[in-house]
């Protein structure tokens, strides 16, 4: 079944539990992605970003919501880092039932304006927004400053209210990508901030960018078949589980699914040199990604 965002994340907050948002690259992995909620009777969250719309074009969204309507469990269809407004509108436009305004290249009160003309947009229409971004590699750190280039609670505050977001991306240590952090850099997330912010908004729903944990067995397999990643260091899912229990409603987790896809098509390609036939190599990478979730 296609759910509101807000519906579902309220169940989340009140349970202290987190959605997964993942991010599909094209429709064999969100087939993937249904596989394996449906087996594990879990709600799902199915992130689309503006780069992998432009590679599926836009009759994936039917598709995406043909199968959710006739799902046995919840499923949302969400866009990831719309970095303009009229993207978020043609999404909305398209089907989505959930789009994240990004216009954190802009002025604060850029972003505001921007931020609460989307919010209207979808609010009109039955849909939520989120809000936030995080960068790459969180390295410009004040060392004066307790929060750094991690989210502020107090500037939280003003945004939420003055926009009127569904959810809030926060920046509390993780980063999108695989290489999250520096060789011989300990993954570590600022729970303080994050409790300080739950305090400020108390039952609002959170997000987390940029958590794949990068499973090293998923690692292992795509460098055993080619691959060059070995210093990808992940979110330790100890730190999101732990998130999950306080104000986190939604974990966005991407190159995980990535990483056990090419990983799994590298090694069929290189068992099967003779194969042509794509469904060779196709469901094995399927299979790799079901099993990941």
């Amino acid at each position: 079944m296609l759910l509101n965002m807000k519906n579902l994340l309220s169940v989340a907050k009140d349970n202290h539990f987190a959605v997964p948002a993942f991010n599909i690259s094209d429709y064999s992995m969100f087939l993937a992605v249904m596989k394996a909620a449906e087996a594990e009777n879990a709600p799902v969250i199915i992130e689309i970003h503006p780069h992998e719309l432009d590679c599926t074009g836009d009759d994936i969204t039917e598709s995406i919501k043909a199968v959710a309507h006739k799902a046995s469990v919840p499923v949302v269809l969400h866009l990831d880092h719309g970095k303009s407004v009229e993207l978020c509108k043609k999404c909305i436009d398209l089907g989505f039932n959930s789009v994240m305004i990004d216009a954190s290249a802009e002025e604060y009160e850029e972003n505001i304006r921007q931020t609460k003309e989307v919010v209207e947009y979808a609010h009109a229409r039955g849909v939520v927004a989120e809000l936030g971004a995080i960068a790459g590699i969180e390295d410009d750190v004040n060392v004066d400053d307790k929060y750094g280039a991690f989210t502020h609670p107090d500037q939280v505050v003003d945004f939420v209210t003055r926009t009127g977001i569904d959810s809030l991306a926060i920046a509390i240590g993780t980063a999108h990508g695989a290489y999250k952090f520096k060789p011989g850099q300990n993954p570590q997330l600022r729970f303080d901030i994050l409790e300080e912010i739950q305090e400020k908004l108390p039952g609002f729903p959170l997000v987390l960018h940029g958590a794949s944990s990068v499973p090293q067995a998923s690692l292992k397999v795509l460098n055993t078949y080619g691959g060059k990643m070995p210093e990808a260091i992940g979110i330790p899912e100890t730190m999101l589980r732990e998130a999950s229990r306080k104000a986190v409603c939604k974990i966005n987790v991407g190159t995980d699914l990535r990483v056990a896809y090419v990983g799994a098509l590298r090694k069929a390609l290189y068992e099967n040199p003779e194969k042509f036939d794509a469904r060779a190599f196709i469901t094995p990478a399927m299979d790799a990604v079901t099993a990941l979730i």
